[in-house]
C-alpha cells in the first residue's frame, strides 16, 4: 500500500454470546487496513460477522480488544441492509434526519437518477423504494469510505446498472458485502475473507476468489490428513462440501447447457414439417402450463402484450425485468392466480406448487429450528423419504448443534436458508421462487443452484441476480417495460445479447415457442477414446445405478426411527456409507458426462 491507510484495526477481537466471534486472543486478533482508493469485497458465510465488522469499522459498537485508527477528516458512511425509516413521514424526512445529513438538493439529484420519489410515505414504501432512498442518502454524503451491505437487494436491473456505473467512477474507497457475483466481479480489486474467526486478504478482485478459496481449502485438507480422523471430520466436512459442491455444479452447468440447446431448437422455428409435427405432439404431452395469447392492461397501459408459451415438465423459467415491468403480473397469470384480459392459461391438473416469496413471511421467530423443520421431532419427510433432522440440517450447511436454536436469533441469511430447507422438503412438482437469493451467502447460493438443478419438477424464478439466472434457468422471459415479452433460450446474458441485436434481425420467439420445431439431429459420434475411456463410458452407467440402489437401501434403513437411539454407531456407519456412495456417484456422473461430450462431438 503506497500511502498510509485511511482506516485500520490492529489486533481486533470481539466476543458474542460468550464466544469469540472473531479475533480470539490466541490468534493475535484481526488486522485490517483500508486504503484511500480500495475496492474491497468482504466475503464470508452467513453468521461469520460481516455486518458486525462493518459496525466496528464505523465505530458503532465497541471491540473487546484491538486498536482502531482513522485518518483525521475521513467521512465513513454505511449503506445498511434494512434502513430504519419508521418514525418519519416520508423518505425525504428520513434522509434528512441525523447529524451528518446531506442537503436536500443533493439527495434529490441522486434520487432522480435512481428513479425514486423521496416524497413517498415511509409507511407504504416497498423494499426497493427504501433501498433506493438509502442509496441516495448515502451517496449524497460524499463519503471517503463507503460500506455497502448487500446494496443490490431489492433493486431492479436498471438500478443495479446505475449503481455499478456510479461506483466505477467513485473516487473514494468502498467495502462491499454482496451475494451478487456479477456486481462483485465488475467492481472489486481486493478480497477480504472472513472465515472461522480469522480474516484473510488477497489483492485480487472477486473474480479470483473461488480459485483462491479452493487453494486454501486444499492446503487445509492436506494438513487435516495428519490429524485425528474425528477432528478432521468435525473441522472440515463443510469446507470440503463447499469444494465438492462447486465441482458438482460444474457438471450441472454442462447439463443445463444441454437443456438450453434442446429448448433453443423448440424456440427457433426451424425444421421439416414432418418432424415439426412429431415434436409438437410430444411437446404438448409434456406441457404443464399452456398460455395462449394472454395479455394484461391496467388503466389503459399494456403491462403484458399478447403472448403465448408452453412450459414443459422440468423447465426452469427465469422472469426478468425492471420494477414495474410486469414480472409479478406475468407470474400470477402463469400460475392461475390472475385472470388475463385476453387469451387463456391451461394448467395441468396434476400440478402442485410450493411458493417461496421474498418476504420470508412464514418464519415465526419464537419457534426453534427443530420445530420449523420437523414439528419438534427428530425426523422429517423429505419429498417422501424419511430423514433425520440433524442430517438434513447438514445438507443445508447448518451446524447440527443449531437444531434447538430459536429462529429469532438467526441471521437474515440463516432464516432464508431454513425456509428453503423446509419448503424443499415438501412434495411438489412446481416450484415458484420470488427473489430467492436475497440475504443468502455465496455457499448457500451454490447449494440453491444444486437443489434447483436436482429438482424433478418445473421451476418459475423471478430474480435480479444475473449470475444466478445464468447458472439455473433454461428459458428466460425478459420484460422491457413496453409490455413485450422476449422468450430466450438461456439465462440473463442470453437475453441481454438478444436485446443488443438489430430489431429487424430478431425472430418472433414468443410465437415460435408455442409452435416448437424438431430438435436438431445429433452430431456424428467420435471414436477418439482410449481403451480405458471407452470402458468407463460403457460401464459407468451400470455403476451409477448400483450406487443409487445402495444409497436408497441405506436411506431406507435410516428411516427406522428407533435406529439412532438403539445403535448410534450403526446409524453413523450407514450415514458415512451413504455419504461415500454419493461422492462416488457424483464423480462417476461427472466422468461419464465428460466422456459423453467427447463421444457426441
Amino acid at each position: 500500500m503506497a500511502q498510509p491507510p485511511i482506516l485500520s484495526w490492529e489486533g481486533l477481537g470481539l466476543q458474542q454470546g460468550g464466544r469469540w466471534l472473531f479475533g480470539a486472543p490466541e490468534t493475535g486478533g484481526l488486522d485490517l487496513h483500508i486504503g484511500a482508493r480500495d475496492r474491497i469485497a468482504l466475503i464470508g458465510r452467513n453468521g461469520a460477522g460481516k455486518t458486525t465488522l462493518f459496525k466496528l469499522i464505523d465505530d458503532r459498537i465497541e471491540a473487546d480488544r484491538g486498536l482502531r485508527k482513522v485518518k483525521p477528516g475521513t467521512r465513513i458512511v454505511v449503506l445498511e441492509q434494512d434502513p430504519a425509516v419508521a418514525g418519519h413521514a416520508t423518505l425525504m424526512d428520513w434522509a434528512l434526519s441525523g447529524e451528518d445529513a446531506p442537503a436536500e438538493y443533493e439527495i434529490d439529484a441522486i434520487a432522480g437518477q435512481l428513479g425514486i420519489d423521496m416524497t413517498t410515505a415511509t409507511r407504504g414504501a416497498s423494499g426497493g423504494e427504501r433501498r433506493r432512498a438509502a442509496i441516495a442518502r448515502a451517496l449524497a454524503q460524499d463519503p471517503d469510505l463507503l460500506l455497502l451491505d448487500e446494496p443490490t437487494n431489492h433493486l431492479d436491473l436498471a438500478a443495479i446498472d446505475w449503481l455499478e456505473d456510479y461506483l466505477d467512477r467513485y473516487t473514494g474507497a468502498f467495502v462491499v458485502i454482496s451475494h451478487d457475483r456479477t456486481f462483485l466481479k465488475r467492481l472489486t480489486r481486493t478480497t477480504l475473507w472472513l472465515d472461522r474467526g480469522g480474516l484473510r486478504r488477497k489483492e485480487i478482485g472477486f473474480g479470483g476468489y473461488e480459485a483462491w478459496e479452493e487453494q486454501v481449502y486444499a492446503e487445509e485438507a492436506r494438513n487435516a490428513d495428519r490429524l485425528d480422523a474425528k477432528l478432521k471430520l468435525e473441522a472440515h466436512w463443510l469446507e470440503r462440501g463447499v469444494t465438492a459442491r462447486r465441482k458438482r455444479n460444474q457438471g450441472r452447468l454442462e447439463k443445463l447447457h444441454q437443456m438450453r440447446a434442446a429448448r433453443a431448437s423448440m424456440v427457433s422455428g426451424a425444421g421439416t414439417a414432418k418432424l415439426k409435427l412429431a415434436t409438437e405432439t410430444e411437446f404438448k404431452s409434456k406441457a404443464v402450463i399452456t398460455a395462449e395469447d394472454i395479455s394484461k392492461s391496467y388503466d389503459g397501459r399494456a403491462i403484458i402484450k399478447p403472448f403465448s408459451l408452453r412450459i414443459q415438465r422440468g423447465d426452469r423459467i427465469g422472469i426478468v425485468g425492471s420494477n414495474g415491468a410486469g414480472k409479478t403480473t406475468l407470474l400470477r397469470m402463469l400460475t392461475g392466480e390472475l385472470e388475463p384480459d385476453t387469451g387463456s392459461v391451461e394448467i395441468a391438473k396434476t400440478l402442485t406448487g410450493v411458493m417461496i416469496d421474498q418476504q420470508r413471511s412464514l418464519m415465526a421467530p419464537d419457534k426453534t429450528v427443530r420445530e420449523v423443520l420437523a414439528e419438534g421431532g427428530d425426523w422429517i419427510d423429505v419429498r417422501g423419504v424419511r430423514k433425520h433432522v440433524l442430517a438434513y440440517l447438514k445438507d443445508f450447511l447448518f451446524d447440527p448443534k443449531m437444531v434447538d436454536t430459536r429462529v429469532g436469533i438467526l441471521s437474515g441469511g440463516e432464516r432464508s436458508r431454513l425456509l428453503l430447507a423446509r419448503e424443499f422438503a415438501k412434495a411438489s412438482n412446481l416450484l415458484v421462487l420470488d427473489e430467492p437469493t436475497n440475504d443468502l451467502d455465496l455457499e448457500t447460493l451454490d447449494l440453491l443452484q444444486e437443489v434447483i438443478s436436482d429438482y424433478e419438477g418445473t421451476v418459475l424464478l423471478v430474480s435480479h441476480d444475473r449470475d444466478f439466472l445464468d447458472r439455473t434457468v433454461t428459458l428466460t422471459l425478459g420484460l422491457d417495460g413496453t409490455g413485450q415479452v422476449d422468450v430466450v433460450a438461456g439465462g440473463y446474458e442470453d437475453w441481454q445479447r438478444k436485446r443488443r441485436e438489430p430489431v429487424a434481425g430478431r425472430k418472433s420467439d414468443a410465437a415460435a415457442a408455442s409452435k416448437p420445431a424438431a430438435k436438431a439431429p445429433p452430431p456424428p459420434k467420435s471414436d477418439k477414446l482410449t481403451y480405458k475411456d471407452q470402458r468407463d463410458y460403457e460401464l459407468l452407467p451400470a455403476r451409477i445405478e448400483e450406487l443409487e440402489s445402495a444409497i436408497a437401501k441405506g436411506e431406507a434403513i435410516l428411516a427406522d426411527p428407533d435406529l439412532f437411539s438403539a445403535d448410534p454407531q450403526k446409524f453413523a456407519n450407514i450415514s458415512q456409507g451413504i455419504e461415500n456412495a454419493r461422492a462416488e456417484k457424483d464423480a462417476a456422473e461427472e466422468r461419464w458426462l465428460t466422456l459423453a461430450e467427447r463421444v457426441e462431438g
